[in-house]
């Protein structure tokens, strides 16, 4: 029997980056995966693909623009759909290649099955040719991720009624697709078969779109997406979704109990993810899980099993690639004797929209209800230099200052490259910057950044320079 210091299960953003950090470490350690590709959802049918088909379409997109630079097309421009599913399949291979190059760089043993435990200390691999064999770990990290979540009532059948999964390999262009769910995943494939030519509808229980975001961004993209041609229906409670033969149909509620029906040829069910813990007998180990399926865990990420942790999208908190790498990071530092820390609340949220939404902190909402007293200053994109050069003036950048310290409480921010500026964001709050440190730092000229400082200024007594 093989024995291992540190056994990951799931081989996600969340345990490959804790595995190699185990490693560097100077732990002996193995990572358990189900499938034969490493990387998880994230990088096999998650983060990496429905980024590719965002590129890919937003190059598409950006044609219909070529003039107004002074570029002119001739002829017919046409959708390869095929070769842009095989350029997503090719970068989600190089991709996962460099996992396993990483795996082999750090010696970590990776094998191939279903990890599920036979008791706190051994773990069985069920493989593919029916196989099994049981490893021994002084300490488990579980990383097994999620899937995506459903309606009791919605048969998904993976041909017209289809996850997130099934949407990055569509062999034609849908010409209605209904997309069940205003949340960041149904948003980002929603634009990338707009722009190729669909009808998108969204169907969306809560009364926005991106509900867990500052209003003022949904607000944003909402009038951003309508623009394009994407229509909304919030405030809808789904009934039921029907398929019949290459016809989709979807009724919902409104609020005032009306029903409406939607016709489509695909229905994408996007209504958010459940933790997966199928197959992980947990029981056995001793691991509790709760009603809402998740594994729980204390402040250091520890089950109630003491040697026995778990991170990412099976615990608590947002199900974000990001924060499953820093809880990772975090377990093998606590293995090895040193006292991490994860600030929650500065995980930034983003949609990969174009305009890009992102965000980190407290939102409007949430510092109205905890009685906070804030104050607010945004900048629009429409003033900028940088975003008129290159006509990208949708959106803002708005900042939340505590209004007696003037500490940055929140950094919100619609438009050109916000998820790389965000970055920006993180570091001023991690270091407990106030509106006014961030604008007195100098900001490149002309460039998106300087929405940042724009807003800063605006929370620093009104002091905007540029609107």
């Amino acid at each position: 029997m093989s024995s291992f210091d540190v056994v990951i299960i799931g081989s996600g953003p969340g345990g490959y980056v804790s595995a190699i950090r185990c490693a560097q470490l100077g732990f002996k350690t193995a990572i358990v995966e189900k499938y034969t590709s490493l990387g998880g959802t994230c990088l096999n049918v998650g983060c990496i693909p429905s980024k590719a088909l965002l590129s890919s379409s937003h190059h598409y997109a950006e044609i219909a623009h070529f003039a107004d630079h002074g570029i002119e097309v001739s002829g017919d421009v046409k959708i390869n759909l095929e070769k842009m599913i095989a350029r997503k399949q090719a970068v989600v291979d190089q991709t996962v290649g460099g996992i396993n190059y990483l795996m082999d760089k750090n010696k970590i043993t990776v094998f191939n099955g279903l990890g599920s435990f036979v008791d706190a200390t051994h773990i069985a691999v069920a493989k593919a040719d029916g196989t099994s064999e049981t490893i021994e770990a002084k300490y488990t990290v579980i990383a097994t991720g999620s899937k995506p979540s459903s309606l009791p009532f919605i048969k998904i059948d993976k041909e017209r009624i289809i996850t997130s999964t099934e949407a990055l390999e569509l062999k034609e262009v849908p010409k209605h697709l209904v997309i069940i769910g205003g949340g960041v995943i149904g948003i980002e494939l929603g634009q990338v078969y707009l722009r190729l030519g669909a009808q998108v509808s969204v169907v969306e229980f809560m009364d926005r779109i991106i509900p867990g975001m500052d209003g003022s961004l949904s607000k944003e993209l909402t009038k951003v997406l309508k623009k394009q041609g994407m229509k909304f229906y919030v405030s809808h409670k789904v009934k039921s979704v029907e398929r019949n033969g290459d016809a989709v149909t979807v009724q919902a509620e409104n609020a005032k109990g009306e029903t409406i029906t939607l016709e489509g040829d695909y229905s994408l069910v996007s209504v958010g993810r459940r933790p997966y813990t199928d197959g992980l007998n947990a029981d056995k180990a001793g691991v509790k899980i709760s009603d809402r399926g998740q594994v729980e865990v204390n402040d250091h990420l520890q089950t109630s099993v003491p040697n026995i942790y778990a991170i990412g999208d099976v615990v608590r908190g947002a199900m974000l690639a990001h924060k499953a790498e820093e809880e990772g990071t975090m377990v093998a530092e606590i293995l090895a004797g040193q006292k991490p820390h994860i600030d929650y609340n500065l995980i930034p949220g983003v949609v990969y929209t174009w305009p890009e939404v992102a965000a980190v902190g407290q939102t409007e909402e949430q510092l109205k209800a905890a009685g906070i007293a804030y104050k607010s200053g945004s900048f629009p994109f429409k003033a900028l230099g940088r975003a008129r050069a290159s006509a990208d003036l949708d959106g803002f950048v708005k900042i939340l200052a505590d209004e007696k310290t003037d500490e940055v409480l929140g950094v919100h921010m619609i438009g050109a490259r916000t998820a790389d500026l965000i970055a920006e964001a993180v570091t001023a709050m991690e270091f407990k910057a106030s509106a006014e440190d961030i604008s007195r730092m100098s900001h490149a000229h002309p460039t998106f950044a300087e929405a940042v400082k724009e807003a800063a200024l605006a929370a620093t007594e009104n002091r905007a320079i540029h609107v």
